[in-house]
């Protein structure tokens, strides 16, 4: 069963890779989102190395989870699109509302990652949900790495083994 689930995240994540990788050919914007979400639960997968049980109960909590994130930094990415970037040229008072916006939206995300790490703790064993945490930095850190590779022109590094 794991080798079947090793192979078809292998090969998913090579077509991902060679599809992005064409000049030109890559996914269309809307699809390139969900093509990053699918790699991230195929590296994810992968490190956590979950049972049958444990993916059976993880993966609709973690799902909930990354929804309730997306949606509070949809609605951040909203609120800090209509404000001015210069704040010389802005009022205190607004500089001011800014500023406490943006500690509140790190504070709710906060918030958001203590509720659902209460419940990962209940599906997963301890250490399998610090390797969540530190795979999902992981993960953040290669996808950086790999557009920052494209952007210079170095095309994608080749996949981690």
């Amino acid at each position: 069963m794991k080798k079947v689930q090793l192979i078809a995240i292998a090969f998913f994540s090579v077509w991902i890779l060679s599809a992005a990788a064409q000049p030109g050919g890559g996914p269309p914007p809307g699809e390139k989102k969900e093509q990053i979400e699918a790699m991230k639960v195929a590296f994810l997968t992968r490190k956590l190395d979950l049972t049958p049980q444990e993916a059976q109960d993880f993966w609709p909590v973690y799902n909930q989870f990354q929804d309730e994130v997306e949606n509070l930094r949809e609605a951040h990415r909203k609120a800090r699109k209509s404000a001015k970037d210069d704040f010389d040229e802005m009022a205190d008072k607004d500089v001011e509302k800014l500023v406490d916006s943006e500690i509140a939206f790190r504070q709710n995300e906060l918030d958001i990652l203590k509720k659902y790490h209460a419940q990962f703790k209940q599906k997963l064993p301890m250490k399998k949900v610090a390797r969540l945490y530190r795979a999902e930095e992981e993960f953040k850190r290669d996808l950086l790495k790999r557009i920052q590779d494209r952007r210079e022109g170095g095309g994608p590094p080749p996949p981690r083994r």
